[in-house]
């Protein structure tokens, strides 16, 4: 069997050339051309199998051929036979797939078969993964490279199209030319380039200049690459454009940071510029001005007069305040950052009665209510700034308005306090300085302390005693009373079992906020402290607020909560009970157990009649719903004679014990 030229010139120039073993057929099956990669594979020379049918497969691979043959023959897309089962010339086995491809040659027909190799295929693969990634970056951005100096040697053709270079012109161009010719463009440049050559990759957004001048924006990705075959250090570019995105976001951040209304700044960029400030260190006022019945002048007029009239001011404010920034806070709040002195400042009020504004031929009678507090005397973050002059204002406000007021010494004193126990609050939860001590309560009906209050107590090295009345609403605002909640969970639930285990049949009562029983889990949570423990839920009580109630009222999850702890044995307490938001309505909702009365109304009580009849009221109605009555803040043998005789069921305050520690309570407990 003799191959013709045709065929002789295709095994001679293409398929000797295939990394694959291959050889050919005739139309019967017969091998008549035999790979050398073959040869290498399988050990057989091409002598060895000219004009044998298929020597080197099994049976099985045989006769599944066989069953094939026509197909392949006929077909004239490739058949791909797998697995098949090819002995080598010393008779070892590879178990591998195999392709056969039929083709003619001066209307003689032959088959081309290609045995696919474990190493080579590998190859192969890796080889076609990498040409097919870079065609997805090529079809998906525009895509750069750079040789070690920053000059460009190949470009894609979505880059060209955006940059509106031609190939020819774009290889050899410097990097730096790619953008606007200004230092803070160069600057951004050198940067890219410089982290590049150091081996490390540069993500960012930048700016860029297309061949005609016109600006775009670009997210880009540059990273260097080794080509290790050359030994060739190169970089490759991938850049997203974004310019549409971009100028979405300058027109978003031009509405976000003007106010639409007075054209001032908005307080969103109020806030960037103080930090701004705040950041370089620039010694400035920080100063909030309100409109005094700014909306009971707003009822008088309509939307369109309104407007004037805010206009007007700002009018005023930008001719008194020239070299100050102005900011519009909320409706009739604004906001000044200005160099200048406390009583210029305050002169505002006097410049806006000769200044009057006119609507309609009308005088508006417009005075103000303000607040300064400095940066960094007063105040060192916005925050705290909002902070102080809110407080400020509000006095101002309460005294009757008209002024601006600065910082009073004793307000400052608080302020800064208040900041330091944000701050030191943290440092004492984690280093566990917060301790608990216990205040006892009365069982009137027997006489003897039947429960006691577990009360936080934080004693500071730099700050010394601060009492929960001034701890509580720090620790709530700033969000650590979750923190604050979970200790005293476990303390109470510690202690309460050490009683039981001893013998000591007292309960213990701890506060909880409504923050706490927003926690999807606080039921797990209590559970949980429980067990760690050993404690029995009868020995737990939780107290809360009137204003926990009246929100708890529109969450059923936190209705659900508590009923499932009260039906495990837990007793909730009503306190400060005739304080606050009083309702019946979630006195049918909550598992309240026990009410206690506020000490506000114990204190007076044998001084005045109708405080005697509230109180008397106030027991009958709580019995009457079958819940238990406490009165606080019972400091005299009077108060506590005249409760008894009311039928209060128990009582607590200083008469029966101040709050003491663990130790004490036991010890008083002995003189019961």
């Amino acid at each position: 069997m003799y191959l013709n030229e045709e065929l002789i010139d295709l095994s001679n120039t293409v398929l000797k050339h295939l990394p694959y073993p291959t050889f050919i057929t005739d139309i019967d099956g017969h091998i008549i051309w035999w790979s050398s990669e073959a040869e290498k594979q399988f050990g057989y020379h091409f002598d060895d199998l000219k004009g044998l049918k298929l020597p080197i497969f099994n049976e099985y691979t045989n006769g599944h051929l066989s069953a094939k043959w026509e197909t392949i023959v006929q077909n004239v897309d490739p058949v791909r036979l797998n697995p098949v089962v090819i002995y080598s010339k010393d008779r070892e086995t590879t178990k591998t797939s195999l392709i056969a491809k039929s083709f003619s040659i001066d209307d003689k027909s032959y088959v081309l078969f290609q045995i696919e190799s474990n190493t080579i295929q590998n190859q192969d693969y890796s080889f076609l993964e990498l040409q097919l990634l870079k065609k997805g970056l090529s079809d998906s951005f525009m895509v750069l490279y750079l040789d070690n100096e920053g000059l460009i040697i190949h470009a894609n053709e979505s880059f060209l199209k955006k940059s509106n270079w031609t190939p020819k012109r774009i290889l050899g161009k410097s990097f730096w030319q790619l953008f606007p010719n200004t230092p803070d463009h160069i600057s951004i440049a050198d940067e890219i380039i410089h982290t590049i050559q150091k081996g490390n990759k540069f993500q960012g957004t930048v700016e860029k200049m297309t061949k005609d001048g016109l600006n775009y924006w670009v997210n880009i990705l540059a990273i260097p690459i080794t080509d290790t075959e050359n030994n060739t250090l190169y970089y490759l570019l991938l850049e997203e454009e974004i310019t549409e995105k971009k100028l979405l976001q300058s027109r978003l951040e031009q509405i976000a940071y003007v106010d639409t209304e007075t054209g001032l700044m908005s307080r969103h960029r109020l806030e960037e510029v103080v930090t701004e400030y705040i950041e370089d260190n620039k010694h400035f006022s920080f100063v909030f001005i309100s409109i005094d019945q700014f909306y009971t002048l707003k009822d008088i007029f309509n939307d369109q007069t309104k407007s004037l009239l805010l206009i007007e001011f700002t009018k005023r404010l930008k001719i008194y305040f020239e070299d100050s920034i102005i900011a519009r806070a909320d409706g009739d709040d604004f906001a000044l950052i200005t160099p200048l002195s406390d009583w210029y400042i305050q002169g505002f009020v006097n410049f806006l009665k000769q200044n009057p504004i006119y609507l309609d031929s009308r005088v508006i009678p417009i005075t103000v209510s303000g607040a300064i507090t400095r940066f960094p005397e007063d105040q060192q973050s916005y925050l705290h700034l909002l902070k102080a002059t809110n407080s400020t204002i509000q006095k101002v406000k309460l005294e009757g308005g008209g002024m601006i007021s600065s910082l009073s010494q004793s307000d400052h004193y608080k302020l800064t306090r208040r900041i330091q126990i944000e701050k030191r609050l943290l440092v004492a939860l984690n280093h566990n300085d917060l301790h608990v001590m216990y205040l006892p309560q009365r069982d009137l009906a027997i006489g003897k302390i039947t429960a006691v209050e577990a009360l936080v107590r934080w004693e500071d090295d730099v700050l010394g005693v601060v009492p929960p009345d001034e701890l509580i609403p720090i620790a709530e605002e700033t969000g650590l009373i979750n923190d604050i909640g979970t200790f005293i969970l476990e303390k109470s639930c510690e202690q309460a079992a050490i009683w039981q285990q001893q013998g000591i049949p007292v309960k213990v009562s701890f506060n909880s906020s409504i923050r706490e029983f927003r926690d999807k889990n606080m039921v797990k949570t209590i559970r949980k402290v429980l067990k760690k423990y050993n404690c029995s839920p009868e020995l737990i009580q939780i107290e809360f607020t009137e204003k926990f109630a009246l929100e708890a009222e529109a969450e059923k999850s936190i209705i659900q909560q508590m009923q499932t702890l009260k039906e495990e044995g837990i007793v909730f307490i009503l306190d400060d009970f005739g304080t606050g938001y009083a309702s019946l309505r979630y006195l049918q909702l909550l598992p309240i157990k026990k009410l206690k009365i506020d000490k506000s109304f114990v204190s007076s009580i044998t001084q005045q009649e109708k405080l005697q009849k509230l109180v008397q009221g106030l027991i009958y109605f709580g019995q009457s719903l079958n819940v238990g009555v406490v009165a606080e803040g019972v400091e005299t043998k009077e108060q506590y004679d005249l409760l008894t005789q009311m039928g209060c069921d128990s009582v607590q305050g200083y008469y029966i014990s101040q709050p003491i520690s663990a130790k004490e309570v036991e010890m008083l407990l002995k003189l019961n």
